[in-house]
C-alpha cells in the first residue's frame, strides 16, 4: 500500500475532531427480536483536521503536506491524541503496558499490541505505527536492555534477540502513531486579511497497513 513514513505536523491536529466508527448491521426480524452482526472485526477512526487554523503559515504547511501526499494518494501518520499511548490516559508508558504474547523457546518476533477492555470481550489492535525511541519490552516482568531487542517501526514487530523460554510473558509499552489519509482531494481556504484566513475542516479517515 502506499504509504509515506512522516508524520503531520503536530500543531495542525490542535483542534481536530475525531474518534471511532464501526458498521453494524441490524435486521429486524418479525417478531421484534433483532439479528446483529458485523462485517468490521476492528472499528475505523476518522477525523477532522483544519477548521481550526487561522495563521496563513500553518495552513500553507498543511496545503503542502497535502500536496506532498497527492491528496488522497498516498497515507501518512498522524498523532490522535484521545489515543496515542499503550496505557491508560495521562499513564505514564511502561514495559508491562501490554502482553504480546508468550515464549515458546523458539519464537523471537512479536508484534505490538493495545488491549480495549477487559477478559473475553477485550478487543485486539494491532499497533502498526509505533514512534521509534518509545518502545520499551519485558519479558516475565525484567525489562530488557536496547540491545536485546529490534523494532520495525514501519510494521511494529518486535524482534528479540533471545527466543522467550515456553510460557514467558513477553510486554511492552509503546507510544503510537494512527495510520491515516486524506479523504478528500480537494483544500478551501479562505483569506480574511492579509495574515489571517480560513480553511474548511480537512477529513481523514484510517487505513489498514
Amino acid at each position: 500500500m502506499a504509504f509515506h513514513e512522516v508524520r503531520l505536523p503536530v500543531r495542525l491536529a490542535f483542534g481536530s475532531t475525531g474518534g471511532v466508527e464501526r458498521r453494524t448491521e441490524i435486521v429486524t426480524l418479525g417478531s421484534g427480536f433483532e439479528r446483529r452482526s458485523s462485517p468490521w472485526a476492528h472499528g475505523r477512526r476518522r477525523y477532522l483536521i483544519g477548521a481550526n487554523l487561522r495563521s496563513l503559515d500553518d495552513m500553507a504547511t498543511l496545503t503542502a503536506f497535502f500536496e506532498a501526499r497527492r491528496g488522497r494518494l498516498y497515507g501518512f501518520r498522524f498523532r490522535d491524541f484521545a489515543d496515542w499511548t499503550s496505557g491508560g490516559p495521562g499513564a505514564e508508558t511502561g514495559p508491562l503496558d501490554q502482553r504480546l504474547g508468550d515464549g515458546d523457546g523458539m519464537r523471537t518476533g512479536f508484534v505490538l499490541v493495545k488491549r480495549y477492555g477487559e477478559g473475553e470481550d477485550a478487543l485486539e489492535r494491532r499497533i502498526a505505527k509505533p514512534v521509534a525511541g518509545t518502545v520499551r519490552v519485558a519479558v516475565d516482568g525484567a525489562e530488557l536492555g536496547p540491545g536485546a531487542f529490534a523494532l520495525d517501526a514501519a510494521t511494529g514487530l518486535v524482534t528479540l534477540e533471545t527466543p522467550p523460554g515456553a510460557g514467558a510473558a513477553v510486554t511492552a509499552g509503546f507510544e503510537f502513531d494512527t495510520p491515516v489519509r486524506f479523504d478528500a482531494d480537494r483544500i478551501e481556504v479562505t483569506l480574511e486579511s492579509f495574515d489571517a484566513g480560513r480553511m474548511a475542516a480537512v477529513p481523514l479517515i484510517e487505513v489498514r497497513v
